[in-house]
């Protein structure tokens, strides 16, 4: 994929670590050592931290010196757990837990799809932390404003009686599991529904032919976002994963300039 292996310069990767959890769990994480504010990658529904956005931005930041995170939620690529047993509630605390115990100082949160739905989740968690929001194909609630109407008879009949449902992707052979379970807890954390008291900058950036997850999401969270400092960037003929070359450029671009903006404002 575009972008994918791309390199800051000779220095070698940084190692895959693990975050040994009360329960058992493992997750899995990279962070390059840098200057705050720390930029952290939060990966969309059944992706993981070795995608194309996340392997991208952690290349532009070791360019800039800046501190870097990606990991994976429990259930995503080199994390323990099972996908289908995963929540919203669970994997923002994944979230929490790695950003909580492996960086210090100030955050820049980086959401890709569901991702900016963790993203907010844990901006509030880590308000006294937070230094801007940058959110890409954002999908707040797309538990319930997405898929629940997008179910056919059938379907919610399945999903009731076996409590998991398998879907084709648009993106992997293997079909896309939808749990129950997944559907009805994160009813517990829907945003937009009312004012998301977040105030520090924010960059929205949305395909305008995105197929998955409508440019309006990203207008409905920017209406309620409590931020004045909030753009929303609307890219013709930009699809959901936003991961072309030029797409990819737009998105660091992005994120380079929150970060200049933020490293020059008085604290």
């Amino acid at each position: 994929m575009d972008g994918a292996d791309e390199r800051a310069d000779d220095e070698p990767p940084a190692p895959v670590r693990y975050l040994h959890g009360p329960g058992g769990e493992r997750l899995a994480y990279v962070v390059s050592a840098g200057r705050a504010p720390t930029v952290v990658f939060l990966c969309g529904y059944a992706s993981h931290m070795g995608g194309t956005k996340a392997r991208f931005l952690e290349s532009r930041c070791r360019r800039r010196g800046q501190a870097y995170l990606r990991f994976d939620y429990q259930g995503h690529g080199e994390s323990s757990g099972s996908f289908e047993q995963g929540t919203i509630g669970l994997w923002a605390e994944d979230a929490r837990r790695v950003i909580e115990s492996v960086t210090e100082g100030g955050l820049v949160l980086v959401g890709s799809s569901m991702g900016a739905w963790i993203m907010l989740l844990t901006g509030l968690a880590l308000k006294h932390r937070l230094a801007g929001l940058v959110g890409v194909a954002s999908a707040p609630d797309f538990s319930e404003d997405l898929i629940r109407p997008s179910l056919t008879p059938e379907q919610r009949a399945r999903l009731e009686r076996d409590g998991v449902l398998q879907v084709p992707s648009d993106y992997s052979e293997a079909p896309q599991l939808i749990s129950r379970n997944f559907l009805d807890e994160a009813r517990r954390h829907l945003l937009l529904r009312g004012r998301i008291p977040l105030d520090c900058p924010v960059r929205l950036i949305h395909g305008l032919d995105d197929p998955d997850v409508p440019w309006r999401t990203s207008l409905r969270l920017l209406d309620a976002l409590a931020s004045d400092d909030a753009r929303l960037i609307l890219v013709k003929g930009g699809g959901h994963r936003l991961s072309a070359s030029g797409e990819l450029d737009l998105i660091g671009d992005e994120l380079d300039a929150l970060i200049d903006r933020i490293e020059t404002e008085p604290s």
